[in-house]
């Protein structure tokens, strides 16, 4: 393996920089969504009994207790408790946008990757062939030998390149689909609130 960066020249370094950084994206991603949804249901079968006791003080003290992206939401719509329900719902689809905003952070890099490490590849044949081209130039149509080290270098980056960024896509396209129905989760759970709530 090391052969092979070695022979695929210059290029390879970005390519394998690009590759790391995706994983690295893939990995926080994952262990920030773990931590997005924790204590979500347990909010709920605390909060929920208090909210239809009415016992809004209690339920604000354990909304801040649990600290999560639902609790915030549930905390600012039982400050509103009493408003009508159009009310409580435009706050808490505020929040809720707020809330789900961090949950899109370097997705938009992971796909910058899986754009550009094809275009590296690209980049990697054209100066492969161009070195090949330019030794035919120099010493006429030559002999496998002296024309290998380009093709090859050619080769080895366009490979490089597919091989990072078709994974990222795939990555890419799993946290995306996970964003959305977190989100989608998060709204049914808050709108639960509004009606309980909203007059």
């Amino acid at each position: 393996m090391l052969e092979l960066f070695e022979k695929g020249g210059v290029l390879m370094y970005p390519i394998l920089f690009c590759s790391i950084l995706a994983l690295a994206i893939f990995l926080e991603r994952i262990w920030f969504y773990s931590r997005f949804i924790k204590g979500h249901d347990e909010l709920i079968s605390e909060v929920d009994p208090l909210i239809a006791e009415e016992k809004f003080d209690q339920a604000s003290v354990a909304c801040q207790r649990f600290g999560n992206p639902l609790s915030r939401i549930y905390a600012t719509a039982i400050r509103l408790a009493g408003r009508s329900r159009a009310q409580i719902k435009a706050v808490v689809e505020e929040a809720g946008s707020r809330e789900v905003a961090p949950l899109e952070r370097y997705l938009g890099l992971l796909g910058t990757i899986a754009t550009i490490t094809p275009l590296l590849g690209l980049l990697g044949t054209v100066l492969g062939m161009i070195r090949a081209f330019t030794i035919i130039s120099a010493e006429g149509v030559g002999t496998p030998a002296t024309l290998g080290g380009g093709i090859s270098e050619a080769l080895i980056t366009t490979a490089a390149g597919l091989t990072v960024a078709i994974p990222t896509i795939l990555l890419h396209k799993y946290l995306t689909g996970r964003v959305d129905r977190m989100a989608l989760d998060l709204e049914v759970k808050s709108l639960r609130v509004v009606d309980r709530l909203g007059k």
